[in-house]
């Protein structure tokens, strides 16, 4: 089953929330899946340890730069996702956990700072792949972003399509229920009610089902 990989080198862009939400919407979904925390922010295991974590999901912590081929290689069996988060910076581990993945998402902020600092992964990915010798399927999700697109947005996606990236739809909106799951754990279908929860539900939903989609396409 595929490893996917959360890896933006921009602090704050969403990479732990983007994880978080594609590993529950998966779990819901009938899917097992293994979390790799590998931030120092550690904000995978914070989010596992303020509730009882969902059915069929597994947290592991403080996987390094040594161990984190032999982690992803263990736990992707069948029927099993691995989705890693990784640190906010280019490093040997990043790397070491790119050549390893069947799908690379970009998590970023429709701002001009997060685009140029994020395209920096992109670079990554592009090294990798010349190393290996193979195609590494990657995509950039917009994070918390607005109902009403500004023009900085629509111009910075315009760029990424015009360079051929490819970018999954939908983003992820800036949504209560999202940052709040670092609060209470758990999955946005147990967490007390914030804000619109049916409107963050679907827009999970329709995340993760862009994923699979991106998976299935490029299997």
């Amino acid at each position: 089953m595929p490893t996917i990989v959360i890896a933006s080198p921009k602090g704050g862009a969403g990479k732990s929330t983007t994880a978080i939400v594609l590993a529950t919407e998966l779990a819901h979904a009938g899917a097992r899946v293994t979390l790799l925390d590998c931030d120092p922010n550690r904000s995978l295991s914070l989010w596992a340890g303020r509730a009882a974590v969902p059915h069929r999901i597994e947290v592991l912590s403080d996987i390094g730069e040594a161990e984190i081929v032999r982690t992803i290689k263990r736990h992707d069996q069948d029927g099993q996702i691995v989705i890693v988060d990784l640190e906010g910076v280019a490093s040997r581990l990043v790397s070491r956990a790119i050549s390893q993945a069947d799908l690379v998402i970009t998590p970023m902020r429709a701002t001009t700072l997060d685009a140029t600092v994020g395209v920096r992964a992109l670079q990554l990915i592009q090294e990798e792949e010349e190393a290996l010798d193979r195609r590494i399927p990657h995509a950039v999700v917009f994070t918390m972003t607005k109902a009403i697109r500004s023009k900085q947005h629509s111009g910075i996606e315009a760029s990424l399509r015009d360079q051929g990236v490819a970018l999954l739809e939908p983003p992820l909106m800036e949504r209560a229920a999202f940052s709040a799951l670092f609060e209470f754990g758990g999955d946005l279908r147990n967490m007390p009610p914030q804000g619109n929860m049916d409107a963050a539900i679907r827009n999970a939903e329709d995340f993760a089902r862009a994923v699979y989609a991106r998976m299935t396409e490029d299997a």
